[in-house]
């Protein structure tokens, strides 16, 4: 019988060991196009569970996440650039002394500065943001993300304004992007199932309660807003290393939104829902290229319909909303279906 603290663990390993195999036979098995695809899926994965963090399980509608991808894809990017590449790119303003002196070699260091850049603007936000609730929230966040793409427009001698950077060392890989899913994966639902996860609900389900029952509510949105921002930095990087390329127009309110889909049609509190949301939504609009071109149906040759796949795609994503109004999973994780109920007590 599996039951409680045991069935999530067991779950969770097997899917560790079927994990790691399918990372391993996909990078040594698949071709370029299918592996690019697992590596954009996995980036996704930890931008989504990491959002889902604070908009699903703390309950805060932050439309911010660009803006921290954004941070750690540049910060990330100008570290792995050495003095020479740098130089030749910036046409607009000579780069600055600190850019020049930011460089390594170290692609970990590398994500984990950019993760630090992330975590830091989100503590700086918090205090400003924080002070509202519910859409007030949302539009302050908002914000935030068009203030980052306009600040890496206008500030050339520092990302090289609207014409970005190009030539990035492409380091990731299945190996990076794969494992550092299942690193975030593992970080969300340990902070889920802590003490702090618990308070995060309760902020979610009713902050004022929470107050009243001694939680420090500003403490626990800014574990969950700086944890998120940490996330997404560090999938900024990885994002970033995997085009090869940055530039302000790939961090548009686009971004945001398609991350609010995936967490809303997995189900807003489950990371588990977060994960199949990325697979559905990332892999899913890949997978349906085929509608956009001639397709021959009974002998009859169709033309061919650009953007019939988004079309297709909208329409199963709204029976999908239809049918399960809390999203795929809801607040449930995987794990939660091999638990055993208690045998009710005889009076």
């Amino acid at each position: 019988m599996i039951k409680g603290f045991a069935g999530r663990k067991g779950v969770q390993l097997l899917f560790y060991a079927l994990t790691i195999w399918f990372l391993w036979f996909a990078q040594t098995t698949l071709d370029d196009y299918s592996i690019r695809v697992l590596n954009n899926i996995a980036i996704f994965i930890i931008l989504a569970v990491s959002y889902n963090l604070i908009n699903g399980i703390t309950g805060q509608l932050s439309l911010e996440p660009n803006g921290f991808v954004a941070i750690g894809a540049y910060v990330a990017t100008l570290f792995l650039l050495d003095s020479d590449a740098l130089e030749y790119q910036y046409y607009l303003e000579d780069p600055s002394s600190i850019v020049l002196l930011m460089h390594t070699k170290s692609f970990i260091i590398a994500l984990l500065a950019g993760g630090a850049a992330a975590t830091f603007a989100a503590m700086l936000l918090s205090f400003p943001v924080f002070r509202v609730r519910g859409d007030y929230l949302a539009i302050v966040t908002l914000g935030f993300g068009f203030i980052i793409r306009i600040l890496a427009i206008n500030n050339p001698q520092i990302t090289n304004g609207s014409l970005g950077l190009n030539d990035i060392p492409d380091h990731t890989n299945l190996y990076w992007s794969g494992g550092l899913a299942m690193v975030a994966v593992t970080v969300i639902l340990n902070i889920i199932y802590s003490k702090y996860g618990r308070a995060m609900k309760a902020v979610r389900d009713d902050e004022d309660t929470a107050i009243a029952m001694g939680v420090n509510t500003f403490k626990i949105k800014t574990i969950a807003f700086s944890t998120s921002a940490f996330m997404e930095g560090v999938g900024g990087g990885l994002l970033a290393c995997l085009l090869t390329s940055v530039s302000p127009d790939q961090f548009t309110f686009f971004l945001t939104f398609q991350l609010l889909i995936i967490i809303v049609l997995g189900g807003l509190g489950s990371t588990t829902g977060a994960i199949i949301g990325t697979i559905l939504v990332i892999g899913g609009a890949e997978w349906l290229r085929f509608l956009d071109e001639p397709m021959n149906l009974f002998g009859w040759t169709s033309p061919a319909l650009p953007g019939m796949r988004m079309v297709v795609f909208s329409i199963i994503l709204i029976l999908v909303m239809l049918f399960a109004r809390e999203g795929i999973m809801g607040k449930k994780e995987l794990f939660d279906y091999f638990k055993t109920k208690k045998p009710k007590e005889k009076k």
